[in-house]
C-alpha cells in the first residue's frame, strides 16, 4: 500500500477535476480500506455539479475540494482491528450510502431512512450530510477510499469489476421491484425501460421471475434493442405512439399491471408518469425511482377506489445488494449485455465532457485508476 494515492478533486465548480496527491486513508476500527479497480462515471455527473444546488437545494453537495465519485468496486486492501467479516483481498462493492448508524432508522435497518442520509462522493439528503462526508471524503475517483464494513457487498469471482461499478442503477430499481413484492407470475411496467435506470430494472424484473416486463420509451431502435434481450417476455411502447393504457390492456388479457416502476429523469413531464399510472390493475403499486420535478395532479378518488399504492424508493440497502451481487454471480441477473467504456482517471475531465454516444442503458462508462 503507497502512502500516497493519486485523485481526481474538484476545487470549484464548473471548473476541470484536478489530478493531485494526498495521503492514503488509514481505516478506523470498523473501516476498511478498499483498493479502487473500476468506479462508474455517471452521465448525470457534470449536471448533479453545475445545478443541484440551485434544482435541488435539500440535496447539498460536499464542501469544496472534494473526491466525488458514487459506485466504487475494488479490493480490500487493508481492515480497521474491529472488523470482523472482510478480510485483505476480498473484492467488493461499496455501497456510498452512509448513515449515522444510531437512530431509530438505522437502529431498524432502514439506513435510507436516516436524517442524515448520504451519498459518499456524490450527495447529501439533508443538512447534516457533512458529517458524513467529514468521515468517509473520498468517493472512487481516486486510487483508495475508506469505507465502513457494514457498506461492503462481497462480489463473485464471475461478477467483474467493471459489472459490479453499475449496480447503483441496479440496485436502485431492484430495490423498488422488491417493495412491490415482484416475482413470478407479476406484470411489471417500466416508464422509461431504455434508459440507465430502467434497463437494470427490466434485468432485475426479469431475473426475479416477472413473467411480463412492459416498457416506454423515445427511441424506437432503442426500445426494439431492449425487447431483443428477452422478446417472448418484453414488450415495448414508442412514447406518443397512441394510448398506453389500450396498448397493455390489448397485450395484457384485457388486465391491467400490477407493478409500475417509474424511471424517468428530473426533467420528464408528469403527463408521463399519469399514463403509466393509468396502466394499474385494481390493488396496483407504483414505485417511483427517476425523480421527476413536474408535479402530477393526482386523481386520488381513483387511487381510493382502485386501491392503489404509491411509494418512493430511495436506493437499496446493503443486504439488497448483497442478494443482487449473488443473483448476478450465479447468471440469474444477466448482465452480459452491458457495453463497458473504461477511461483512465488522468482522462475524467476529458470523459466527462465527451462521453460517447450513449446506446441508451447499454452503456457503462468506468473510471479505471
Amino acid at each position: 500500500m503507497k502512502p500516497t494515492m493519486r485523485v481526481a478533486r474538484l476545487h470549484e465548480i464548473n471548473q476541470p477535476m484536478a489530478i493531485e496527491e494526498l495521503p492514503t486513508p488509514q481505516p478506523r476500527a470498523t473501516d476498511v480500506l478498499v483498493e479502487v479497480k473500476a468506479c462508474n462515471i455517471v452521465p448525470n455527473l457534470p449536471n448533479v455539479l453545475a445545478s443541484y444546488s440551485q434544482w435541488f437545494p435539500q440535496l447539498p453537495l460536499p464542501k469544496l475540494p472534494a473526491v466525488f465519485g458514487l459506485d466504487t468496486t475494488g479490493v480490500v486492501a487493508a481492515v480497521g482491528s474491529h472488523v470482523t467479516d472482510v478480510a485483505v483481498g476480498d473484492r467488493v462493492y461499496v455501497n456510498p450510502g452512509l448513515s449515522c448508524g444510531a437512530c431509530r432508522a438505522c437502529r431498524r435497518g432502514e439506513d435510507q431512512n436516516c436524517n442524515s442520509y448520504t451519498f459518499m462522493g456524490y450527495f447529501a439528503f439533508g443538512p447534516d450530510g457533512q458529517r458524513r462526508y467529514d468521515a468517509y471524503p473520498y468517493g472512487g475517483l481516486g486510487e483508495y477510499l475508506t469505507a465502513p464494513q457494514r457498506n461492503l457487498v462481497k462480489l463473485p469471482d464471475t461478477v467483474s469489476f467493471e459489472e459490479g461499478a453499475r449496480f447503483g442503477y441496479l440496485g436502485t430499481g431492484y430495490s423498488a421491484l422488491r417493495r412491490a413484492g415482484v416475482g413470478p407470475g407479476s406484470t411489471v411496467l417500466i416508464d422509461g425501460i431504455s434508459g440507465t435506470l430502467g434497463l437494470g430494472t427490466c434485468l432485475s424484473a426479469l431475473a426475479m421471475g416477472a413473467t411480463r416486463v412492459f416498457g416506454t420509451g423515445r427511441n424506437a431502435d432503442l426500445l426494439e434493442d431492449v425487447r431483443a434481450i428477452a422478446p417472448d417476455r418484453i414488450h415495448v411502447f414508442a412514447a406518443g405512439s397512441g394510448d398506453l393504457r389500450s396498448w397493455t390492456l390489448e397485450h395484457n388479457n384485457g388486465e391491467g399491471v400490477d407493478v409500475v416502476i417509474d424511471a424517468l429523469g428530473p426533467g420528464a413531464p408528469a403527463e408521463a408518469y399519469l399514463d403509466a399510472l393509468g396502466t394499474l390493475r385494481r390493488g396496483g403499486i407504483a414505485v417511483d425511482v427517476g425523480g421527476m420535478m413536474e408535479r402530477p395532479q393526482i386523481d386520488m378518488i381513483s387511487v381510493m377506489c382502485n386501491q392503489l399504492t404509491i411509494l418512493g424508493s430511495l436506493w437499496f440497502s446493503t443486504a439488497d445488494a448483497q442478494d443482487m451481487a449473488d443473483l448476478v454471480g450465479t447468471g440469474q441477473l444477466d448482465l452480459s449485455i452491458l457495453e463497458h467504456h473504461t477511461f483512465p482517471l488522468e482522462k475524467i475531465n476529458e470523459a466527462l465532457d465527451n462521453l460517447p454516444a450513449r446506446h441508451g442503458g447499454f452503456s457503462n462508462f468506468i473510471s479505471i485508476p
